[in-house]
């Protein structure tokens, strides 16, 4: 099964123009936000109300969103908005945290020294905030896009995650990823034990505290280290499980994938009528997304 549960293809079948609509709106929402809050009986001072900064925020974490649901093009629009009104605002911090996520979209693309442009760009603003925790997650950012082109060994990958992991205290969601990374450089040495032990500590903190698009991804990695190392009906377990939480997000690209992951198990398995229908479940969702690219591919498999 593939490493990433979103297709690196141009899945997105949202226009440009169905794009920047979308962005119109949420900048519509939040300049609509701040005037109902420009006109409350609290007397504010000039600058009170930062509205390049607001909207840099809620653009970011838009983009976060849209990029987990597999919409990398809508994603990318919204966050070089977030980019451009956190320049304008010199707010390094949001900087830094456009960057990374505009790095992981831009390698969803294909877009490789693009993504690792901004990663190294997150680095260096985070050395100049001299923010340590940024600066650790910044370059674990940058060691994960090492891990998957293959510049560095998973070796060196684990050896430096793991002493930059030990810079992360406060943010919940900076410790889970540098667990992901871990977990990814020990699966790939072949410690498949190591691996998944790593991303059920990722899942520990994001089941706890309902960040259900990240424990999907817990799920649906813990899949593909199971079949790697050979436990492939705990793998479709996981799948399963990883199921569970799309559907509760309406993660229906996640759902897709996840089900595409499966068809794959239960073909490795020998088992061809559950993989025809793991297929098909997951070309039905493909066709009702727009994606024919991905339900062509499904009827493929299902044909093969």
């Amino acid at each position: 099964m593939s490493d990433n549960k979103y297709s690196t293809n141009n899945n997105s079948r949202f226009s440009n123009n169905h794009s920047l609509f979308f962005i119109c709106c949420s900048l519509l929402f939040v300049l609509c936000y701040l005037f109902f809050a420009s006109c409350s009986t609290t007397n504010k001072k000039p600058g009170d109300i930062e509205i390049k900064r607001i909207m840099a925020e809620t653009m970011l974490e838009q983009g976060i969103r849209e990029s987990g649901l597999g919409d990398f093009d809508k994603a990318l629009l919204l966050l070089t908005e977030s980019k451009r009104n956190s320049i304008l605002c010199d707010d390094l911090s949001l900087i830094i945290r456009t960057c990374m996520a505009r790095g992981n979209v831009l390698h969803s693309l294909g877009r490789t020294n693009e993504a690792f442009a901004e990663w190294e760009q997150a680095v260096d603003n985070a050395v100049r905030l001299n923010d340590q925790e940024l600066l650790s997650v910044s370059k674990i950012y940058l060691l994960r896009g090492n891990l998957i082109t293959e510049k560095k060994t998973p070796g060196e990958v684990l050896s430096e995650v793991t002493r930059e992991s030990a810079n992360i205290k406060k943010n919940k969601l900076y410790i889970a990823f540098s667990w992901q990374v871990i977990g990814l450089a020990h699966r790939a040495l072949g410690a498949y034990k190591d691996a998944e032990a790593a991303f059920k500590k990722s899942l520990d903190i994001h089941a706890k505290d309902d960040y259900l698009d990240n424990a999907a991804y817990d799920w649906y990695i813990i899949a593909s280290i199971r079949s790697l190392s050979g436990n492939t009906q705990g793998a479709v377990d996981a799948l399963e499980s990883s199921i569970v939480y799309d559907r509760r997000i309406e993660n229906s690209w996640g759902i897709a994938a996840s089900y595409r992951a499966m068809g794959d198990v239960y073909r490795k398995m020998g088992k061809q009528d559950e993989a025809r229908e793991a297929y098909n479940r997951a070309r039905t969702i493909y066709t009702a997304i727009g994606n024919e690219d991905e339900a062509a591919e499904m009827s493929k498999r299902i044909g093969s």
